[in-house]
């Protein structure tokens, strides 16, 4: 598998780039440390490895370091009725109990790390100039798509949030704290997607590319209820030789296959170049283990929707049967053992890559395009789409018509503990009464509030005054 990664080359790369502990704190050091550097192509790409770097984040125990996507799980799948922890410990309970502290560490420390993306992005937008004519589009488009990434996570957790588009001083409190309307948020995404789209070729699964730049634009239309936007994207992306991997345990596994279409890389061993999340979804392998179990709920939906993909997805913890793992991304590939917690590797320094979009979400997607926010569709290339992705899981009932429901549900086994869940129910319009379900059943205190989550307390004191905390909190 190829990877994007270079040890020496973040040696130098974390000299320059070295950010504040706070990205929204910005101190002079940082303002400074970029310049007479980036002045030639060779230059330039460091920024731009060390954009993807950031969302990869540091596999580390404090929150003081910018953790990225390994902590993603956490204000996503958990806010959702798919999983939750094992004995309700610690900051993580208060997610699945929809009780977040305005001074959680984990809600603090994904906003931070993804505002420090958007600053690598910004840095190598800015330096564009001394690229040369060959390579300045990429290097624009690849930068662009991860600022797109970036910012699609944060207005979707966060809501309004501040707009920086380009690198700011340390004195520049007011873009740096001043909330703007999602709807500007998302007016840069789609800019910057359909540059990455028109510029970028494919090729790579761990950069950027064409086809990753039109799939995650086609779930940003979704998002936005363009459906026909979404729909062509979507076709645009099912005409470039993508397909379904034959085996649903390949897909985890079998890194860098046929369905990736993009994937954040990892590898196993070495600290700084490894992830933690696969060891802490097992009892007792990682360092705080016990987080991302399986709700029963989703067992039940695995049961009655899951077919071949359940003994793929989740099992009973072998040495504690009242609970349930996630196995789709069992540290490197390895099964545990008998107990189910004894690994030939050190689990916390896990190599699974993580994948961000794969063919079977733009399978779905383009159902849900065609299905256009309505109800029911037995439209002949939408059946065709989800058949497809139903029949890999073993399931050959012939479908002769779906429904928003059904297309839920696939959605739900297919891309579960993929971090879609709580997403997916906003945008079908169904988030709130599913989770006040859910809540209720589970003794939580789920509100319409908790959709969002909340700006990190630690901003609003460093806005002095600019910032403003969301409903609810």
């Amino acid at each position: 598998m190829k990877k994007i990664k270079n040890i020496g080359l973040f040696i130098l790369i974390g000299m320059i780039l070295s950010c504040e502990s706070d990205f929204l704190e910005p101190v002079p050091e940082s303002a400074i440390s970029s310049a007479g550097y980036f002045q030639d192509d060779d230059e330039i790409e460091t920024g731009v490895i060390a954009m993807y770097d950031a969302i990869q984040g540091v596999n580390s125990t404090s929150l003081d370091d910018n953790r990225g996507v390994q902590i993603e799980y956490y204000v996503t799948e958990m806010r959702s009725d798919n999983t939750r922890t094992k004995s309700q410990e610690g900051e993580a309970a208060q997610f699945e109990e929809y009780s977040i502290s305005t001074a959680n560490g984990l809600v603090a420390n994904y906003y931070r790390s993804f505002y420090n993306v958007i600053y690598r992005a910004n840095l190598v937008l800015d330096n564009l100039d001394n690229a040369s004519s060959a390579k300045a589009s990429e290097f624009e488009g690849e930068a662009k798509f991860v600022r797109a990434y970036a910012y699609f996570n944060l207005v979707r957790l966060y809501g309004d949030i501040p707009l920086v588009d380009q690198v700011i001083g340390p004195l520049d409190d007011e873009t740096a704290f001043t909330r703007v309307a999602s709807s500007n948020i998302y007016e840069l995404i789609v800019s910057d997607l359909e540059f990455a789209a028109t510029n970028l070729s494919d090729g790579n699964k761990f950069r950027a590319s064409k086809s990753a730049a039109e799939a995650l634009l086609a779930k940003v239309h979704l998002t936005l209820g363009n459906y026909s936007e979404a729909q062509v994207l979507c076709e645009n992306v099912m005409d470039r030789g993508f397909d379904l991997e034959p085996n649903f345990n390949d897909v985890f596994y079998s890194e860098g296959n046929g369905e990736i279409i993009f994937a954040i890389a990892y590898n196993p061993g070495i600290e700084s170049d490894s992830q933690d999340f696969s060891a802490e979804w097992m009892n007792g392998v990682g360092r705080t283990a016990g987080v991302n179990y399986v709700t029963d709920e989703a067992v039940a939906a695995f049961e009655a929707f899951g077919g071949d993909r359940s003994q793929y997805s989740y099992r009973i913890d072998p040495s504690q049967t009242t609970q349930t793992q996630v196995t789709k991304y069992l540290p490197n590939g390895e099964d545990g053992g008998a107990d189910g917690k004894t690994f030939s590797t050190d689990a916390t320094l896990s190599g699974n890559d993580w994948i961000v979009l794969r063919y079977a979400d733009v399978l779905l997607m383009h159902v849900e395009a065609i299905m256009a926010g309505g109800q029911e569709t037995s439209a002949t290339a939408a059946i065709s789409s989800f058949q497809k992705v139903k029949e890999r899981a073993g399931i050959t009932d012939p479908v002769t018509s779906i429904t928003k429901t059904d297309l839920l549900n696939e959605r739900r086994v297919e891309l579960a503990f993929e971090n879609h869940r709580l997403f997916d129910l906003i945008r079908f319009g169904v988030a709130q009464e599913t989770l006040s379900t859910f809540s209720a059943t589970n003794g939580y205190s789920f509100t319409a509030t908790d959709l969002l989550l909340p700006i990190p307390q630690s901003e609003i004191n460093l806005s002095k005054g600019l910032m403003s905390q969301n409903p609810g909190y």
